[in-house]
């Protein structure tokens, strides 16, 4: 069986290697003041079709989270894939997106348990844009039930190696 060759997609995702410091900013609720956080992750290549971070940062509110993404393209899917995990929660993220076409902006969907409490599921996504090489930020956000979304967190990540 022949290995398959690495796609421009793959070799998109390794622009995420490195070592990165972040500072983020996190509405955790209606009426309530953004909290801010702050930490570091490290991402590796897992050969050419993935890269995984690991990262450990402040919780807003307090308290430490350690979490631990993979990302990867399925060229059978035509999409992105990958999983999101953190200390802080019992669920597991799972991701399925497209770059936008100037290949600066990597939008992940994924389903998760509604902020509300309800025990409804909600469609959130993750946006990571590459505004340099040393500087990409993640948005996070989540889709009401009236289909507007609502962005409830920035980070802006810089690389230091």
């Amino acid at each position: 069986m022949e290995m398959p060759a690495a796609t421009k997609q793959h070799q998109w995702l390794q622009q995420l290697v490195g070592e990165w410091t972040f500072e983020g900013e996190a509405i955790m609720g209606p009426d309530k003041p953004a909290e801010r956080s702050k930490g570091y992750e490290s991402v590796r290549a897992l050969g050419e079709f993935w890269v995984v971070g690991e990262g450990e940062g402040e919780m807003p509110g307090g308290g430490l989270a350690k979490m631990l993404i993979t990302l990867g393209y399925d060229p059978a899917k035509g999409s992105f894939v990958g999983t999101w995990v953190g200390s802080m929660m019992p669920t597991l993220w799972v991701y399925e997106g497209r770059l936008d076409p100037a290949a600066k902006a990597l939008t992940l969907g994924a389903e998760g348990p509604s902020f509300t409490g309800d025990g409804k599921i909600a469609q959130y996504q993750d946006i990571i844009t590459l505004e340099s090489d040393d500087h990409r930020t993640l948005h996070s956000q989540v889709q009401g039930e009236d289909g507007t979304w609502t962005r409830f967190m920035t980070a802006h990540y810089r690389r230091v190696r």
